[in-house]
């Protein structure tokens, strides 16, 4: 297996990458040759690799609500490298460059619509005083936060890695940085209401509740286990969601009273 190991820092991550960065040309859109490359591999054990992306790197530790996802997939990976260039090019330091790049490369399309709708079906920008779940993901929004278990984009064949094949947790390589980047997230949050996206990623922060390892930064009550991922490829949303939304919406309701010092 090859590794090379991770930065302290974030900010050290970041500049590590900045200069290929700047290198790359200015285009409407990047093709997987331009940035599927060893400059940008972390990581790599057999047909599984992790490459490095920007959007991440920004992180709001501000949040009352954190979004868990699997890992970026190319979309996010390339829409991400766009952003990131062109604030380069406007000479943006390199906070603003994250932030722009996380905003852009965040939920977008149908996937965000089929969470919106979710979202609102809770009552959650209700119990967080906003008009509607579109409010969540604007710019100046300081409620919400989004990140992966795998910070970075992670490939199996040079395809999205769906959390399956191989299977997260079985997986030792993957399970290694899963555990390693979701907890220095969570220790740096001040105890959000989480919204774990699908099975894979409620089996992990599951196992992290269960071994008390973070104490109350990461506690059940503020979890929303049976979240369906909001893909269009899970046919099984509909029902996911209406077996867990009574339990989810109580969970939201005691979190909204908790954070108001109404609990």
């Amino acid at each position: 297996m090859e590794r090379r190991g991770l930065p302290l820092s974030l900010s050290t991550e970041y500049l590590h990458y900045e200069p290929f960065i700047k290198s790359l040309p200015l285009k409407a859109r990047y093709e997987p040759a331009d940035l599927l490359v060893q400059d940008l591999l972390i990581d790599r054990e057999g047909e599984v690799e992790m490459f490095y992306a920007p959007h991440n790197e920004y992180r709001n530790n501000a949040a009352s609500l954190l979004i868990v996802g699997i890992t970026p997939g190319w979309t996010q990976m390339e829409l991400a490298y766009r952003t990131a260039k062109l604030a380069l090019e406007q000479n943006k330091p390199a906070d603003e460059v994250c932030k722009a790049a996380k905003i852009a490369a965040r939920f977008s399309g149908a996937m965000r619509r089929n969470l919106m709708q979710m979202l609102d079906s809770l009552k959650l920008p209700e119990y967080f005083g906003l008009p509607d779940s579109e409010a969540l993901f604007a710019e100046n929004n300081s409620l919400l936060h989004t990140t992966s278990l795998l910070k970075y984009p992670v490939f199996v064949a040079g395809k999205n890695y769906t959390g399956h094949k191989p299977p997260l947790a079985g997986n030792a390589f993957l399970h290694h940085y899963a555990l390693k980047f979701i907890k220095a997230e969570l220790k740096l949050l001040h105890k959000p209401l989480i919204i774990p996206l699908g099975k894979t990623v409620e089996t992990m922060l599951k196992e992290l509740v269960g071994s008390k390892e973070l104490g109350d930064t990461l506690e059940d009550k503020h979890c929303l286990w049976g979240f369906p991922h909001p893909s269009g490829a899970n046919g099984h949303r509909h029902k996911q969601f209406a077996d867990a939304r009574e339990q989810m919406e109580a969970k939201v309701a005691a979190f909204a009273a908790e954070r108001s010092g109404l609990a």
